[in-house]
């Protein structure tokens, strides 16, 4: 009377043995390498601003940009080598920083390494990851210090 299915239901669920599976862990690993190394690319290119405006002084680049050469590089080493712990041994690809190093445009990334630090510090405390989360807490808050004159104002 009925003719039998043939084909396989799209309604069942077929196990995909294929499919690559990570673990909670590891979407964590994953989400705080790429919020680190977007940290570090904000900070090498603090760095390259400071680098070009300090016109040969050490320690600061002016009196409004706040930013410390050697304190920008030691920042980006800590942070490049969390980046390989957490990705299994391979430091990150570093980009050529652009030009161009007007107060605006430092206190833009000043803001945005503020706000990379403190989303690298949520996904690092969800992780429980001392390390990362104390070079956040860290780079959170050098990156604050300028904004505290604003927010006083």
């Amino acid at each position: 009377m009925y003719e039998p299915i043939r084909t396989k239901s799209v309604h069942t669920m077929a196990a995909a043995p294929e499919i690559p599976h990570r673990s909670r862990e590891q979407e964590l690993d994953i989400r705080l390498a790429g919020q680190l190394t977007a940290l570090l690319t904000v900070t090498d290119e603090l760095h390259a601003l400071a680098t070009r405006t300090a016109g040969g002084a050490d320690q600061e680049s002016g009196p409004d940009a706040g930013l410390d050469r050697a304190a920008l590089a030691s920042a980006a080493e800590r942070i490049a080598e969390q980046v390989a712990r957490l990705s299994g041994g391979h430091y990150p690809l570093r980009a050529e920083p652009t030009d161009g190093g007007t107060p605006a445009r430092i206190a833009a990334l000043q803001q945005r390494a503020h706000t990379l630090a403190g989303n690298a510090l949520a996904v690092a405390t969800t992780r429980d990851d001392a390390a990362a989360r104390e070079l956040a807490a860290e780079r959170m808050a050098a990156h604050a210090a300028p904004h505290r004159d604003l927010a006083t104002a």
